[in-house]
């Protein structure tokens, strides 16, 4: 009976293949290789989230996932992330799977677990979100939620997201706010969607973020560079181009660069691409760029009015500031 409910989690909870292909998104589709890339990504996220939805331990991810490609490894924890969260969501008792997940293997996989946990927020009735979210207890880094719930909903509601350009004004997640900020967050996801939306056409990625509202643009620019930076797609020339696009948003961009880079070298999923792009949005490789986000993080709560995770962000692009303005 056990086997009978988790095949039937794992059919119920993931989505057909077919929605991970760029002409069935409406996305722009750049040629061969970045089309590859990117439907190589959503199916890397489904095979992570089919495996943790069907799982009997949640070990049994690491086996599932072991042979799938460095460079797209990430994605799958990512989705297994919003596996265990939605399981955790509709399963009674105490939640305890992404709890578990995030103890093993997924620590060392935490940004995007996290990312993968505000995938399971955007599919779920508000009420479950307690269920789904037990496990997002870090007080720095549970705003990368928030980041997942605005790519999810960048990716699946593109014309309202992306091209309507819908705002959050406030948000009720997580409980203890501010409200005001995490909309700002949602805005990075939805950035980093929009790298997808445009194909990793760097000028066309920055015109969808341009046609937003200025005072929005910093938070879409840091989420795009750092999906130019973790799932790649592009030429070195295509990054300056992307890096000359941000002009005065370029150290945020240099942030988000810098946190891609730390989320590959955490899970030791370190690929050239990412150095590649680090160099060109940071002035510097990805591991030093890493190095960077470790040391900034606050050493105790900020009396700014602002959440630790905006103090980290705005320390880190500080770090970055002096190098990245300057001319080339």
């Amino acid at each position: 009976m056990a086997g009978t409910i988790r095949a039937l989690r794992r059919r119920v909870l993931t989505p057909d293949v077919s929605q991970t292909q760029v002409a069935v998104r409406g996305f722009h589709d750049k040629g061969p290789e970045s089309q590859e890339i990117l439907e190589s990504i959503g199916v890397s996220f489904l095979a992570g989230l089919s495996s943790a939805a069907g799982a009997r331990r949640t070990t049994d991810v690491d086996t599932d996932l072991t042979d799938i490609p460095t460079r797209f490894q990430g994605f799958a924890y990512e989705g297994a992330g919003m596996g265990f969260a939605l399981v955790d969501a509709i399963t009674p008792g105490t939640p305890r799977r992404s709890a578990e997940f995030l103890a093993g293997s997924g620590s060392d996989h935490v940004y995007m677990a996290y990312v993968g946990i505000g995938w399971a927020l955007a599919r779920l009735p508000r009420f479950l979100w307690r269920r789904a979210s037990a496990a997002a207890t870090d007080p720095l880094l549970r705003w990368l939620v928030l980041d997942g719930y605005g790519f999810h909903q960048a990716y699946f509601r593109t014309a309202e997201y992306v091209h309507g350009r819908r705002a959050v004004p406030s948000f009720p997640w997580p409980p203890q706010g501010p409200a005001s900020y995490a909309a700002r967050v949602v805005d990075q996801g939805i950035g980093r969607a929009i790298w997808f939306v445009a194909g990793t056409d760097p000028t066309l990625a920055a015109d969808l973020i341009d046609a937003f509202p200025a005072h929005r643009h910093q938070d879409l620019y840091s989420g795009a560079g750092l999906a130019a930076t973790y799932a790649g797609g592009v030429t070195e020339e295509e990054l300056h181009i992307f890096r000359h696009r941000c002009g005065q948003h370029a150290p945020f961009v240099a942030q988000a660069s810098a946190f891609a880079a730390q989320a590959r070298v955490r899970a030791g999923l370190l690929v050239p691409h990412t150095d590649l792009a680090t160099r060109v949005f940071c002035r510097t490789g990805a591991i030093e760029a890493a190095r960077i986000t470790d040391e900034e993080i606050p050493s105790a709560p900020s009396r700014s009015a602002l959440p630790d995770y905006e103090v980290w962000r705005c320390a880190i692009a500080d770090r970055f500031r002096a190098d990245v303005t300057a001319q080339p």
